[in-house]
């Protein structure tokens, strides 16, 4: 939390290509070493073969992928009277898109195909299906607020 003031949310500008904000931020996220060409490049070629493979729109797959891997509950750690309470709360929609776009990234980099490209889009194709890594990292984090649901009262 800020002492002083709310941080201001600087506007980020869609990708050339797809004109998203959505392919933006996940190039972003994506990049190593402020290396953003070479993001935007490993992005852009994961969806020519997410759409080679499913014989889809890439940039539809990509979006359906991202919306089976946004969780809506997550657990914050909450103290009480010297116990540790694991609350469940609902996710914001922001931090939603952060999450999902978090985990399809670290998922498809632990993957194990040749080109991080190829990884991306495998990962991008079992997650619009409702599987892979990413998917289960989501439905844990779902059984774990649900499992805490009795702290429910403990919100804040």
């Amino acid at each position: 939390m800020p002492r002083r003031k709310r941080a201001i949310r600087r506007q980020i500008l869609p990708d050339p290509k797809f004109h998203k904000q959505v392919v933006t931020r996940f190039v972003n996220s994506l990049m190593n070493d402020g290396k953003k060409s070479v993001a935007e490049q490993l992005f852009y070629e994961s969806i020519d073969i997410v759409a080679e493979k499913a014989g889809k729109d890439g940039i539809e797959v990509f979006e359906a992928a991202l919306g089976n891997v946004k969780p809506i509950l997550e657990v914050k750690s909450r103290r009480v009277g010297g116990a540790t309470y694991q609350v469940p709360v609902e996710v914001r929609p922001k931090r939603q898109e952060a999450l999902a776009i978090r985990w399809l990234i670290t998922y498809a980099r632990s993957r194990s195909d040749k080109t991080m490209a190829l990884k991306l889009a495998n990962e991008f194709l079992s997650a619009s299906k409702g599987e892979g890594a990413s998917i289960k990292k989501r439905e844990d984090t779902h059984k774990m607020a649900e499992a805490n649901r009795a702290f429910a009262h403990f919100k804040w």
